[in-house]
């Protein structure tokens, strides 16, 4: 149909994405985590981890509003970016005793899934853009 939205299929409230919710979980997680990290970490490795996590989540939310496929899996790509910042500001935090080894595990195990879905998401966008 002319003049009618490429990403149509789409066109669902950004929150109903089930990348989106495990962005979200995953912010949750590292804003648990980074509670107990020392009080002089607060504008340092807390803020830098909890940014780069909460990025994960708006990038895809904002990429879900862009006018092409391309255009989403571009925001798709940038998202894959702050997880692997989120993983090796984890690995940093574990080698300082910031988060023990539980937290570390559940921080990797909780970003590979996430990983998985948005290299899925973003190679299926730029499949169906041709």
């Amino acid at each position: 149909m002319e003049g009618s939205n490429e990403l149509e299929e789409y066109d669902v409230w950004f929150e109903k994405l089930e990348v989106w919710q495990k962005a979200v979980d995953l912010a949750d997680s590292v804003y648990e985590a980074t509670t107990a990290f020392p009080n002089d970490e607060r504008f340092g490795l807390t803020n830098q981890m909890r940014r780069a996590a909460v990025s994960i989540s708006s990038n895809v939310a904002e990429g879900s509003s862009r006018s092409s496929k391309r255009d989403f899996a571009r925001f798709v790509e940038i998202a894959y970016g702050s997880l692997r910042e989120v993983v090796s500001q984890a690995h940093v935090s574990r080698r300082r005793g910031f988060v023990v080894n539980d937290g570390f595990e559940r921080l990797v195990n909780d970003s590979e899934t996430l990983a998985r879905m948005l290299s899925g998401l973003r190679s299926s966008l730029l499949r169906s853009a041709g």
